[in-house]
Order: structure tokens, then sequence, then C-alpha cells
């Protein structure tokens, strides 16, 4: 098994809470998202962690020959949103309403959360009633067959790209938060190694499909210039 799956799976392999306390945590700790096993999509997954397990990020993300755009998106859609899920969960100890009132990459970046149904128009939150939000609806999209349908045959509707890019971005607004705001605990959780990997793996894959615009990743684009860098 390679370092980077060993890594995934025994950050999986934690059980609900680990290293969080108190409601919020277990309730910003969100329960993992399966693909079913024996589906295509399942295959799909399988071949993604093999192609990992290469170490080479920048061919793990390309397109598998004869695959559908849409469901390989859905897919490694839903295997982001697991890693960050996790990693999150290690420091909802050091992300708190005291520690982080507002939800921020830094002092240029602060993000106010709407997401169009329930809160339509932005709110100032603190970070972790953001991340919490944030992981909800992403959550809630995901779970949505209409959306990210896993039956095969069930067609992807037409809008399916656009959902995906709005969750990939929000998504990476979690890494950012903690890139800047927590990377210390992530170091003392000695954690730096599988979050790099992590977030490189992610930005190697919306950049492969142009899933996220380029001022969108500013709060974090010179570690994007150097994790990539050596890979080109």
């Amino acid at each position: 098994m390679s370092f980077l799956l060993q890594q995934r799976n025994e950050l999986w392999s934690l059980p609900l809470g680990t290293k969080t306390s108190g409601s919020r945590s277990s309730k910003t700790f969100k329960p993992k998202k399966n693909i079913p096993e024996g589906s295509h999509q399942y295959e799909l997954l399988k071949h993604a962690e093999a192609t990992l397990g290469s170490g080479n990020l920048r061919m793990a993300v390309m397109l598998p020959e004869g695959e559908d755009l849409n469901e390989w998106v859905a897919v490694n859609t839903v295997d982001f949103f697991n890693q960050i899920n996790m990693l999150y969960g290690t420091i909802t100890d050091f992300c708190t309403e005291e520690s982080c009132p507002v939800m921020s990459a830094g002092p240029k970046y602060e993000y106010h959360w709407a997401d169009g149904t329930n809160i339509k128009k932005p709110i100032k939150c603190s970070a972790p009633k953001y991340i919490d939000y944030l992981m909800t609806w992403v959550q809630d999209q995901l779970d949505d067959e209409t959306l990210f349908p896993s039956k095969i045959g069930v067609p992807f509707p037409k809008n399916f790209m656009s959902v995906a890019k709005t969750i990939l971005k929000r998504l990476f607004r979690v890494y950012a938060h903690i890139y800047h705001q927590h990377f210390d605990p992530v170091i003392q959780l000695q954690e730096e190694a599988h979050l790099n990997t992590s977030f490189k793996h992610f930005i190697f894959f919306v950049q492969e499909f142009n899933l996220i615009d380029r001022r969108e990743l500013a709060p974090l684009q010179e570690l994007i210039e150097k994790l990539t860098s050596k890979d080109r």
C-alpha cells in the first residue's frame, strides 16, 4: 500500500470525533460519504486509488480512457469531500467561535455564507459555523440522486458541472482556512504531509479540468506554485 493511501486509510479509520470534543465538533465532523460497492463509480474510485499509489499525481487526475467526464468529476468530488472532512475533523478543537470569529484565509480574505436556498443573503459567521454550513450543504448535494446519480444508466443533470464547480470552490476554502489559521496544530499533530498531499492532489485535479477560477485560488497561490512547480 502506498504511503498516501496508508495515510488516508489511517485518517479515514479514525472513530467519529477523534481529536474533537463537544457537540459542535461532532456536528461539523460529517460521516464519510460512501460510493456503493459494485457500482461503476466504485470501480472508478478504485482506479483512482491505484493510480494515486504510483505517486504521480498529475497522471492520477487524468480522465481514464473511455470514461465519462461527469462521472470522473463526481467520484473525485466525493473523495475530496471525505478527505477535507477528515482533515478538518482532526483540528476542530483549535477552530472555535473564540479563535476564529470570522471565516477567513489570512487577513485579506473573508468568506460570508449563503446557499441560495435557506440562506439567500450572505451572512458573516464564525469559521466553525461557516464550515458546518458548508459541509452540510455539500453533503446534501452529494446525497441528491438527481445531482449525483449512483445507478448505472441514470444521466447526470445538465447543470452538474456547475454544481461540482461550486462544491469544489467551497471545499477549497476549508483548505485555505486550515493553512492560514491552523497550520501550527497540523504540524503538532504531524499531519502536514497528509494535508500537503491531499491539497496537491486537489489542485492538480481542479487545474486539469479548469474547475476553479484562478482568482478563487488566490489565498493559497504561493503555496500552489511551490507544491506544483516540481511536477511541471
